[in-house]
């Protein structure tokens, strides 16, 4: 966010401080992040407000406090490998990009694979890796991962994801039957099992199964 006036990037920040983002190292890393450049058209002077705004293929960039605090939550060590489930905007990607070694990001629509690839290379982000998939199924040739994050939600997590989480691997999703009650809930994977913490209410887009139409 270099390129914003200082008063503009104070209130940004502080307007995630005040939704429970403190920590440091998330706070740096989406002071970083410029969500402009994540947000197209219409909603473009929106970019630095707390909410969710429309983007292509009818899919939404999250608003920065919901990134925050499942940045927070998925506690992503510099050495560590993250799969993402849901591209979308790239925003999200974005911040991990700057928090971990290794970022892979899956998305079932093509043109968002597309842009997303192509503002990382603008961005010089080369340590993220956008690609066209199934994200229900994860990415199980680089796997297992040391942090997954999915922003869909499904009914309940889904059990290749599992399976790709290391042991003391972090998952953070949201679940939920339907689009007005999901809770974002953290998966620990233990030597004995998984452990699971339920976090806060919120909303996501659902997770679909299959690639979205071609050019979509």
């Amino acid at each position: 966010m270099s390129g914003l006036d200082p008063e503009t990037t104070m209130q940004f920040l502080f307007a995630l401080r005040s939704r429970g983002v403190t920590d440091a190292r998330v706070l740096a890393a989406m002071e970083q992040v410029d969500r402009g450049r994540f947000v197209k058209g219409l909603f473009a002077e929106r970019a630095y407000e707390d909410t969710p705004l429309p983007i292509a293929c009818g899919q939404t960039i999250s608003q920065p406090s919901v990134v925050g605090l499942m940045t927070q939550a998925l506690d992503v060590r510099p050495r560590d490998t993250v799969l993402e489930v849901g591209t979308g905007s790239g925003y999200q990607a974005a911040v991990l990009s700057k928090l971990a070694r290794r970022v892979y990001t899956v998305e079932r629509h093509k043109r968002l694979v597309r842009e997303t690839g192509e503002l990382f290379r603008e961005l010089g982000m080369t340590n993220v890796t956008a690609m066209l998939s199934d994200g229900s199924f994860g990415l199980s040739e680089q796997a297992p991962f040391d942090r997954i994050i999915v922003t869909a939600a499904a009914e309940d997590p889904p059990g290749p994801l599992l399976a790709q989480l290391k042991i003391g691997g972090i998952m953070v999703l949201p679940v939920g039957q339907s689009d007005a009650v999901q809770t974002l809930i953290r998966v620990r994977r233990t030597e004995t099992g998984l452990d699971y913490d339920e976090l806060l209410p919120v909303r996501f887009v659902p997770l679909l199964e299959g690639l979205g139409k071609d050019g979509a």
